[in-house]
């Protein structure tokens, strides 16, 4: 059965399987918790882009890298891919948890 009115779930990566992506060099990562959150710790490589001020069409462009958002836990980087789904962007994946799973994981975190 689905739920959410048949609505697809958004693609989501385990803390683990993101940084296999970002080591091979396949994932870029696009953080939407706010300034202050971000400069208290954040994924190694990753780029800031608050959800206050988010425009989907500013989101980054690199070949061959998947882009996937990430936040404290899971709910702001949900409702930014909603808003890069309105906006027709190609943007469909984020990080299970957020940086909570990925502090869990004893993965890096760059301050």
């Amino acid at each position: 059965m689905i739920f959410g009115f048949g609505k697809p779930r958004h693609k989501e990566l385990t803390a683990n399987e993101l940084d296999s992506l970002i080591r091979e060099g396949k994932a870029k990562v696009v953080d939407v918790r706010e300034v202050n959150e971000f400069h208290a710790g954040h994924i190694p490589g990753a780029i800031n882009m608050p959800l206050s001020t988010f425009q989907a069409s500013k989101l980054p462009h690199e070949e061959g890298k998947m882009l996937v958002l990430n936040c404290q836990g899971g709910v702001r980087s949900a409702k930014a891919l909603d808003k890069c789904a309105m906006a027709e962007q190609v943007v469909d994946t984020h990080l299970a948890g957020g940086m909570v799973a990925w502090a869990r994981a004893g993965l890096p975190i760059e301050r």
